[in-house]
């Protein structure tokens, strides 16, 4: 924060808190010898008195005022000055999850240290790995793991990367990301129309044959080099299977034309960094377990 909003944000402060102070000592003041009223008049001679507030009301506003004068001194508040605690949220932060790994530490790492097709069996480990599972991920893949529009859905047999133990817990660790080029610049609407087609043909859906047949050259000049010339993908790339009825985004022909005009560009944060190593174990194996006992999922939007 710059020296100027610092002082900004402080003299603000300040000159709230003294104006709820004066308004309060200016509201709560009678004329002597004068009938105060508001003005309002009801019936002809029925009054509303502008009488001062009840004492306890009154000190209960003093109280809160000096409340806030305390706690700008002690927590942050004043701009650039820090409160004479030296409270920053980020402390407390890093107090907190120290707290945490002193506390489930050492389970974790005696977790980590077996193997996550054993985990995925273990009904503890599982319980530690979906409450992993709901605080990162859940917000992305829905907490039963089935996804969502533009979020795979882990409890199928299909992986854009692998669903191998050791894939999945690479994939958690070090994230991913997917891009799939525009082509509609180098294709043209018409080209896009018959890639189009020709996606439909080899997902085994209702196509225009004139179109598919004028659009297999262009998907194997354009798309073979991640999807493969039957469009069966390549885990290796991320690229989906084109020949299935699993679609990440949208298996509508207007979905799917307009991913290969516009291309999409998705990433899976890492979470490495966030978690540590025997916590991403312990997560992968839970992932691994849903896989394992998950019907496969379908979305044909």
């Amino acid at each position: 924060m710059s020296n100027f909003w610092g002082w900004f944000i402080s003299i603000i402060t300040v000159i709230n808190i003294a104006g709820c102070l004066w308004l309060i000592r200016w509201t709560s003041k009678k004329a002597p010898g004068e009938e105060d009223t508001t003005g309002h008049v009801w019936d002809g001679d029925l009054k509303e008195l502008n009488n001062p507030l009840p004492r306890w009301w009154l000190w209960t506003f003093y109280l809160t005022i000096a409340f806030a004068v305390i706690y700008l001194v002690i927590f942050p508040g004043m701009g650039k000055f820090g409160g004479t605690s030296g409270w920053t949220q980020v402390g407390q932060y890093d107090q907190e999850v120290q707290a945490a790994e002193a506390k489930y530490g050492e389970l974790f790492a005696r977790m980590a240290a077996t193997d996550i097709e054993t985990l995925a069996m273990d009904e503890n480990a599982l319980r530690a790995g979906r409450n992993l599972f709901v605080n990162n991920c859940a917000m992305c893949h829905g907490s039963d793991g089935r996804g969502a529009r533009s979020f795979p859905n882990l409890t199928d047999s299909e992986w854009m990367y692998g669903g191998d133990p050791s894939t999945i817990e690479l994939s958690i660790m070090m994230g991913r990301n997917g891009v799939m080029p525009a082509w509609g610049p180098a294709l043209g609407a018409d080209g896009v129309a018959q890639v189009t087609e020709h996606v439909l043909e080899l997902n085994g859906r209702e196509h225009d044959a004139t179109l598919a047949a004028a659009g297999t050259e262009k998907f194997a000049m354009f798309c073979a080099a991640c999807h493969g010339p039957q469009g069966k993908g390549n885990q290796a790339l991320g690229a989906p299977d084109l020949t299935n009825d699993i679609w990440l985004h949208s298996g509508s022909r207007e979905g799917i034309a307009q991913t290969i005009s516009g291309g999409l560009n998705n990433r899976m944060p890492a979470q490495g960094e966030i978690l540590g190593e025997d916590r991403v174990r312990v997560l992968a194996a839970y992932v691994y377990s849903l896989s394992l006992g998950g019907e496969r999922g379908t979305n044909t939007e």
